[in-house]
């Protein structure tokens, strides 16, 4: 099969695969590097070396430091500090909480800033008598527009800058991207307060965790004489588990203050149903309620112990402690590595990986905390569609659809051309995520920025900004789905509030970019 012809029918396979939601998407991007494989489209190396690029090890490092500001309550601490003294009006609200996701996604990701959030947000609107939706949708796409301050934003601004390097431009700066990024949000900002009438009143039947009223009624319910900031506090905590049948726990003895026998844990206090149990000592049954104290690391661990259930996991409850054991660290070691990212000193993928591995060795976080905060699914999805960047580019394909564009467009101009890119980009980001689209459509805009003899910077960079427009799907990003069930949102209420917001994105990508990058 001619090499042309089977990259593009690889491609439509592809794009076919991501938007039935039938397949895994790591399995998507591995099927797309074999068959360009046993295509003859790729050698076997090249078929693979997406899964050694530097690219890719400099992404994953990243979301181990994103797990570090999270789980040491860094993020929770900012948020608190900040939304809770923004009052109750929503214009002062939503200003706050789109300005404070902003910024946080340029440091931990879109998915990080909008996961941490989202619970104080959701309290925040309960308080100030507001629909959950009116700050949750704001919150999601405002984080998408805070991805564009700083490289380590999203994926993509890593890939543009890599491919804008290698096809003779060069590297973006650490901070160049705030120079598109900074309108985005400013205009994301006044969108959101202008066209707030668009997204409907409605609330989520899910409700986050106070932690304040949660410690309080704990402390009820179980007759503890410990105060609030000792139950939750950032190096201990407590959690509440039932005794499961067929337990090994039934038939024991216990009394409040006793400890587990290995010592980790503390007895506080039982329930029975409604009944709180006292006396000096308590025979254990199967569906008591016991509440246990211990340092967060102990009371994980334990958690997973067999006989009991945990009703509220203790991981999820230390995030949202603020400034939990290892902050410190986990912040110290976040300026080192935005400096050495933006004087440009070291590789950005060795740095990134200094950075995790500092973390794991200072105990910030563990090591199975560190693999499980990387989402090996977009890892393996770079990994396997930077292959097919390749193939565009070796078989010439990129080139071939590059001449139809032009064909089609006439000569219309560099900001035609730019416009029809932005546009394919935003439609493919709709359906497929955003850095597969960029994989896709990035050695195509490379392909007419060298046809048109032009600079290839302004087209990566208004690529940047156009394949973060995914406001029109909830399933455009997972921020997207991650505040869709909090806030009752339905599939029909993004794309109304959402296509100013594109159309305003499309402008940025076509007539601001090329006065700071130009052709």
């Amino acid at each position: 099969m001619d090499p042309v012809v089977a990259t593009l029918v690889i491609l439509v396979l592809a794009v076919i695969a991501f938007v039935s939601n039938r397949v895994p998407i790591g399995v998507v991007a591995i099927g797309v590097a074999l068959a360009l494989f046993f295509t003859g489209v790729l050698t076997l190396p090249e078929a693979l070396a997406g899964f050694g690029d530097p690219t890719v090890l400099f992404i994953a490092a990243l979301f181990v430091v994103s797990e570090s500001l999270d789980a040491t309550g860094v993020t929770a601490w900012a948020g608190q500090q900040v939304i809770g003294r923004a009052g109750t009006k929503r214009t002062r609200l939503v200003v706050v909480i789109a300005v404070l996701v902003a910024v946080l996604s340029a440091l931990i990701s879109i998915n990080g800033a909008v996961a941490a959030l989202l619970p104080l947000v959701v309290l925040v609107a309960a308080r100030a008598g507001l629909a959950s939706s009116k700050l949750l949708l704001p919150l999601a796409f405002a984080a998408s527009a805070g991805s564009l301050l700083l490289l380590t934003g999203t994926p993509v601004n890593i890939l543009v800058s890599d491919f804008a390097a290698a096809a003779g431009g060069r590297a973006f700066g650490f901070f160049e991207f705030a120079l598109a990024g900074i309108p985005v949000v400013a205009g994301t900002v006044t969108i959101v307060l202008l066209a707030g009438r668009l997204i409907p009143e409605r609330t989520g039947a899910l409700m986050p965790v106070d932690l304040v009223r949660h410690a309080r009624l704990l402390r009820q319910q179980y007759a503890v004489t410990l105060d609030t900031g000792t139950l939750l506090g950032p190096v201990t905590g407590v959690t509440e588990v039932v005794v499961a049948p067929r337990s090994p726990l039934i038939g024991t003895h216990v009394c409040a203050g006793m400890t587990t026998p290995d010592g980790d844990l503390v007895v506080l206090g039982a329930r029975r149903g409604d009944e709180q149990l006292t006396g000096p000592e308590i025979l254990v049954q199967a569906g008591d309620a016991l509440l246990l104290q211990g340092t967060w690391d102990d009371l994980s661990r334990h958690s997973h112990d067999s006989g009991v259930l945990v009703v509220d996991d203790p991981a999820r409850l230390r995030r949202s402690v603020p400034l939990g054991r290892g902050a410190k660290r986990a912040i110290g070691i976040l300026i080192v590595m935005i400096a050495l990212l933006a004087t440009g000193l070291v590789p950005p993928a060795a740095v990134a990986l200094l950075a995790a591995c500092a973390l794991v060795v200072t105990r910030t976080v563990t090591v199975s905390q560190a693999y499980h905060s990387i989402p090996w699914s977009t890892v393996v999805l770079i990994a396997g569609m930077i292959p097919m960047s390749t193939a565009f580019i070796s078989t010439g394909t990129a080139d071939l659809v590059a001449e139809w564009m032009l064909s089609f467009l006439g000569g219309t101009g560099p900001h035609a051309a730019l416009l029809a890119l932005c546009v394919l980009a935003v439609v493919l980001g709709q359906l497929i995520s955003n850095t597969a689209t960029v994989l896709i459509v990035a050695p195509i805009a490379i392909a007419i920025a060298q046809s048109l003899d032009l600079s290839v910077q302004p087209f990566m960079m208004a690529l940047t900004v156009a394949g973060a427009a995914s406001f029109l799907t909830p399933i455009a990003t997972p921020a997207n789905l991650m505040v869709m069930e909090p806030a009752g949102l339905r599939f029909g209420d993004y794309w109304r509030f959402g296509l100013p917001l594109v159309l305003f994105f499309l402008a940025v990508s076509v007539l601001w970019v090329p006065l700071i990058w130009p052709f």
